[in-house]
């Protein structure tokens, strides 16, 4: 099929590659120029393990990007919207990057006289994808499910491992205005091995902001278990791996530590709790869930304070930047709390990252020292942090001689003196 996908950032260059994977003919469409020239010479505007080599494997035959939404639109029988929809002060989504591509695309409409289904798949509260149907049909003096459909079909990408989950989905989400938009979306998906979920629009817009604010709840009961069983002298990895043992709960996300980051969980949670409370509910659940992890990444200068004293002037070391390994995503990442607090307390910090860290130079500029190497980084300080889970730093032999206060369980604390593990 001929795709076009409108917004280039994580969820649209992932989804963008891997239809050209399964031999779709995709244009990806973005104004800004640096991200199309990018894609265009085979490498990608963010970091994903194995998505620069899915690029160049496929750009210049079945993929290419442009920044004329026109021509792609006039080309393509599904439009896919992967835009972001970021966060405003009160929790609330802003939707009006969605809004504006909505409109650009209704505009390319005018000029067409075939069929084409537009697809949300960015992250938009309930109601949203029907509400763009005015905006086209007016834009474009077209009418839904005549001249075009429109369909929702939510993104459940962890980084990290996107390209694998996209093809190899746990289940794969419809909502449509009407059959023939989810016939033309479900044509997509007929080589895919996974469950079809068909529901109406409002209903896949739900079960996306659901399962996200679900797995931020595991997270946020795991911590709180942890600071519970720290005082104990429990270490809360070994109990909840007996717990997820039961399959009514499972193992997944209940590894305690600083807390979760990322562009989706506590955006996504803000936005469902906005949506409540604008529906006379007050979701005590959802909000404790973020207000658990705001407090988590405190817990680790907290350790440090408690063993060490104060901590100015201490020469500190930080491994680990991003909010989670195998990604440069620095949105929301605990990291940035932590480094922050250390700040305020007067202390000297040097970070490492294998990947994150030209992302944090723009973040901490030059609060902070930066070591190019693993090696380097545990060299210059005695006290180290480790915050994020990468596979490198899981060598007991590096922290010979070291204070350790971990955030991820990322060493086995019971062969170390001098440890100090944020639940355990």
């Amino acid at each position: 099929m001929n795709i076009s996908i409108v917004g280039v950032g994580y969820v649209g260059v992932v989804t963008g590659a891997c239809f050209a994977e399964f031999g779709n003919k995709v244009i990806c469409v973005d104004i800004n120029k640096k991200k199309v020239e990018l894609i265009n010479s085979g490498k990608s505007p963010i970091y994903e393990p194995g998505l620069d080599a899915l690029l160049k494997k496929h750009i210049g035959k079945n993929l290419s990007a442009t920044t004329d939404i026109n021509k792609a639109i006039q080309i393509s029988d599904l439009i896919f919207i992967c835009v972001g929809t970021p966060s405003l002060p009160d929790g609330s989504t802003d939707l009006k990057y969605i809004k504006s591509a909505a409109k650009d695309i209704a505009t390319a409409l005018k000029q067409k006289n075939t069929y084409s289904v537009i697809v949300v798949k960015s992250t938009v509260p309930p109601k949203t994808t029907e509400s763009l149907i005015s905006i086209i049909e007016q834009e474009s003096g077209k009418s839904c499910g005549k001249d075009f459909g429109i369909a929702m079909n939510p993104e459940f990408l962890p980084e990290g491992r996107a390209l694998e989950d996209f093809m190899n989905p746990d289940r794969t989400v419809i909502g449509s205005i009407d059959k023939k938009s989810y016939e033309s979306v479900l044509s997509l998906y007929k080589s895919f091995k996974t469950p079809i979920i068909h529901v109406d629009l409002r209903t896949a817009e739900m079960i996306k902001y659901t399962s996200n604010a679900f797995l931020a709840t595991k997270i946020s009961f795991a911590n709180e278990i942890g600071n519970i069983c720290k005082p104990l002298g429990l270490d809360v990895y070994e109990i909840m791996n007996a717990v997820g043992m039961d399959k009514r709960i499972g193992r997944l996300f209940l590894n305690a530590g600083i807390g979760y980051g990322g562009s989706c969980f506590k955006k996504d949670l803000n936005s469902l709790i906005h949506t409540a409370k604008n529906n006379n509910i007050e979701p005590k659940i959802l909000k404790s869930v973020n207000e658990t992890n705001d407090c988590q990444p405190h817990k680790i200068v907290e350790l440090a304070k408690k063993k060490l004293g104060s901590l100015e002037g201490k020469k500190i070391t930080v491994l680990g930047l991003a909010f989670k390994p195998d990604s440069d995503d620095m949105r929301e990442a605990p990291s940035i709390l932590v480094i922050n607090v250390l700040l305020s307390e007067g202390a000297l910090v040097t970070a490492y990252d294998p990947i994150a860290m030209e992302n944090a130079k723009k973040i901490f500029n030059n609060k902070i020292n930066f070591s190019s190497t693993l090696e380097a980084a545990l060299s210059v300080n005695k006290i180290i942090f480790i915050l994020t889970e990468w596979k490198e730093f899981k060598k007991e032999s590096l922290y010979y001689e070291k204070i350790v206060f971990d955030g991820r369980k990322v060493l086995n604390g019971k062969s170390r003196d001098n440890y100090e593990g944020v639940c355990w």
